[in-house]
């Protein structure tokens, strides 16, 4: 049944894209700021396709340290004893704001369906070049729903380019708080799909934790290279950050707490030929961790991902158009020893796989349209994936599997227009009664409707 859900969501993305139907997917997380377009002089659609998605630029932008400047420098020469200095002119400040309404089929238990949010959530950005060879791209996010501003995705990173083999070859250091969030391409967790979601809906219980997990509450540090265009590599190693927390960390009321170091690394090939683009990559993370504390029995997860992405342009006589299409599998293994010695599973062994395809279609830098199917499965227990009303599982099954819909329409490249519409088949384990006090899957089916201004 699972394979036969698969064959027909992949068709029907083929079909959809290649007859130019669109059922549509709304892109607008923040890669994209005005500070950035200030700094090297370009329109936004330079650097990106749709938000966040980048074009060949973005990504070459991104991999050297988003240090391309066509804007007034103020600079200092170096010398034996003197410090060079290559400052912007002004501060490479930008902001924006979503305001957005969503709806479930089926209300949650007490309360109004329909969440109005004025804002959904508000950023400002820092992003922009530091030096010559130094840039980045730091974010702090207030959020309508807890009604407080806290750090976001931070990406600060060195960079150069080199000569290796008679071959370009670029190499950096990278500073992050989110695993993936230093990647070019727009098919991994930090800036895949889907690029904005609603804050009002349920969600799956399970994923894996590299999807995710550690967003903004681990600290890393790394570094990447690209050679001759083609090939890329990177490694990090993280810790837990848990902003907000006392410092040094004790862990306690936090789920994930990292021992020692985890460890994350990427591979990637890309290419390109006449109106086609390829990447192709894997990349992964093994970490062990203390649940609630740093001490005890430790959970161990290592999550294994393989993702591509394929982009053709549609030439016509006054634009051009884009056809991208993204996927991702990540599978996790883990061994929930911790969770287990503190009654929260009922054995350790235990896997989940997450797996996603989109396609959308650019018309022109005007419209974009996006469908694209998403499955999450894994090892059954009814301690770990317990029943509970809306949020829980009466199979202790983590299985979900739906698909996204969306239109995006820009009147100016700043801002931009969204309606979404998310479709469950299967919902934590089941499509009927999933969480054993009478919800259907179809009842969290949702309609977002969302506006997103940048300046």
């Amino acid at each position: 049944m699972k394979s036969k859900l698969k064959v027909f969501c992949f068709s029907f993305v083929v079909f959809v894209f290649s007859s130019s139907l669109g059922l549509l997917f709304w892109e607008a997380r923040a890669d994209a700021v005005p500070s950035f377009a200030r700094q090297t002089g370009l329109a936004c659609n330079a650097c990106h396709t749709t938000i966040p998605e980048l074009t060949p630029l973005g990504r070459q932008f991104k991999l050297d340290g988003y240090t391309l400047t066509g804007s007034k420098t103020i600079t200092s020469k170096p010398g034996h004893e003197k410090a060079a200095l290559s400052l912007l002119s002004e501060l490479p400040l930008s902001a924006q704001f979503t305001i957005a309404d969503t709806d479930t089929q089926k209300p949650q238990p007490g309360t109004q369906n329909g969440s109005f949010e004025l804002p959904q959530s508000a950023s400002l950005f820092l992003a922009g070049a530091i030096g010559d060879h130094v840039g980045g791209f730091i974010q702090v996010t207030y959020d309508g729903e807890a009604d407080h501003f806290s750090w976001d995705n931070t990406d600060i990173r060195f960079a150069r380019d080199r000569k290796l083999l008679g071959k370009d070859f670029v190499y950096g250091v990278d500073f992050n708080n989110n695993p993936t969030v230093e990647d070019l391409w727009n098919d991994t967790p930090a800036w895949g799909y889907p690029w904005v979601a609603p804050d009002a809906v349920p969600s799956p219980i399970a994923t894996p934790i590299l999807n995710g997990g550690l967003a903004q509450d681990a600290a890393g540090v790394g570094a990447y290279t690209m050679f001759d265009q083609h090939l890329y590599a990177a490694g990090f190693i993280y810790r837990s950050e848990h902003l907000g927390g006392a410092q040094p960390n004790s862990g306690i009321g936090f789920g994930t707490n990292i021992q020692g170091v985890a460890p994350y690394w990427r591979l990637a090939w890309q290419q390109a030929h006449g109106n086609d683009y390829l990447e192709v990559g894997t990349y992964g993370m093994h970490l062990a961790s203390t649940p609630s504390g740093v001490m005890g029995p430790r959970d161990y997860f290592t999550d294994l991902g393989a993702d591509f992405q394929w982009e053709h342009t549609i030439f016509w006589k006054s634009r051009n158009d884009l056809l991208t299409v993204h996927g991702n599998y990540i599978h996790e293994s883990s061994d929930m020893l911790g969770t287990l010695a503190a009654s929260g599973a009922a054995f350790g062994p235990h896997n989940l796989n997450f797996e996603h395809l989109d396609a959308v279609y650019h018309l022109g830098n005007r419209f974009s349209f996006d469908a694209g199917p998403f499955w999450t499965t894994g090892t059954p227990d009814a301690t770990l994936f317990d029943a509970a009303p809306v949020v829980g599982s009466a199979s202790g099954n983590p299985k979900s599997d739906g698909y996204l819909l969306n239109v995006s329409y820009w009147p100016l490249q700043n801002i931009q227009l969204g309606v979404q519409y998310t479709g469950y088949l299967t919902f934590n384990g089941l499509a009927v009664n999933y969480d054993g006090s009478g919800r259907n899957a179809s009842g969290n089916n949702s309609a977002y409707l969302v506006a997103w201004f940048v300046f």
